[in-house]
């Protein structure tokens, strides 16, 4: 025994003994307040990293087709779709002077395909996800994704 436990028996008794109860309980308590004030945050910032990814794909997608009609004289119909971007169409009207305009198409943050509306209802063409709903409307993480925001 050194000359310090022994002079304080109730130190090494402590030292040994751990945690109580208690003070576990309060731990487990602040860890819980904490998780209950930034999970939230953290879940709406998964939703809005979303949406952002979706804006993006949209833009790219647009600007993808504004370069066909560049090269065609027009955007692709309906029924060639957003597929005639990374293939060319064997559908009429068969583009004159084709190129790759994509490498592949992406699906959108919620893992499926981007629509495309030509005529578009907002604009001439429009692109378009659904949001995480998968249905046309919606408000917040739900809300169409298009072309015209």
């Amino acid at each position: 025994m050194t000359t310090h436990t022994k002079f304080f028996p109730s130190i090494r008794r402590r030292l040994s003994a751990g945690f109580t109860l208690i003070e576990l309980m309060v731990v487990l308590v602040i860890i819980g307040v904490l998780a209950a004030l930034v999970v939230p945050n953290v879940l709406d910032r998964a939703d809005d990293a979303r949406a952002t990814a979706a804006k993006t794909d949209v833009n790219n997608l647009m600007q993808a087709l504004k370069l066909y009609r560049l090269d065609n004289q027009r955007y692709p119909a309906a029924e060639q779709g957003l597929q005639s971007l990374v293939a060319k169409p064997t559908t009429g009207p068969i583009p004159s002077n084709w190129k790759s305009y994509v490498d592949k198409l992406p699906n959108d943050p919620w893992g499926r395909p981007y629509q495309y509306l030509n005529p578009g209802i907002k604009g001439e063409i429009d692109v378009m996800s659904f949001g995480a709903d998968g249905q046309p409307g919606g408000e917040g993480k739900n809300a169409d994704i298009g072309s015209w925001d």
